[in-house]
């Protein structure tokens, strides 16, 4: 059996869209895109599902802490899970936030040190490198009342794709637009729906299994 890590942000925990009075949920595993992939690819596939609301490339959360910091946490994440075959990241939705006022090469500037940090743990079978896999985050749109928070997001978020791709041929890694199959909410302009996590699950399952050729 091949062990999958699934690294991300709330569109990898599966956080429902936050509604106008600020509650959300978490989606059961029924509907999560990583329990989804893993209950299609088992029993050949073992998935880590790695999500945190919050969580960036390389940038810490002034206001609900340190370990929002991909990068910091990453090297315990990599040893307590390891050895893993692959490694697949979903990251940069919350890197567009107005107050870290980054350019989009910048976000993917971010990204790329998350996987030279994953290379460089040699966390795969037999101390080796797992595989890498590229997933570019649904662009978000800017709606009401997170549009502050998320001011200029919308059209960087559009720009993450061709940079993701463009790290993946750098990199030698795989990758995957999840804007082509999926959309951001309307209800709040950042988070999956049931069916944009039934989607991704059900588009990136070719995808895992290619990594093992």
């Amino acid at each position: 059996m091949r062990t999958l890590l699934v690294y991300g942000d709330s569109n990898t925990y599966g956080a429902s869209p936050i509604q106008a009075d600020g509650t959300s949920f978490r989606y059961g595993p029924e509907i999560r895109w990583p329990m989804r992939l893993a209950r299609a690819l088992h029993p050949d596939w073992r998935v880590i599902d790695e999500g945190l609301p919050g969580r960036t490339t390389v940038h810490d959360n002034p206001f609900t802490g340190a370990h929002k910091n991909g990068l910091s946490v990453l090297p315990a994440i990599l040893e307590s899970h390891a050895p893993m075959d692959a490694v697949a990241v979903m990251l940069g939705t919350n890197d567009l936030k107005a107050r870290l006022n980054l350019p989009a090469n910048e976000i993917a500037e971010g990204l790329k040190r998350i996987l030279l940090r994953i290379r460089a743990g040699a966390c795969g079978p037999d101390g080796t490198q797992p595989k890498l896999l590229i997933i570019a985050p649904a662009p978000i749109s800017e709606v009401p009342p997170h549009d502050e928070i998320l001011a200029g997001g919308a059209e960087k978020s559009r720009r993450l794709a061709p940079l993701f791709e463009s790290l993946a041929g750098e990199m030698g890694a795989a990758f995957f637009d999840a804007g082509s199959v999926a959309a951001a909410s309307g209800v709040d302009g950042v988070h999956l729906s049931e069916e944009a996590h039934i989607a991704l699950a059900d588009a990136l399952l070719p995808v895992i299994r290619a990594l093992a050729d």
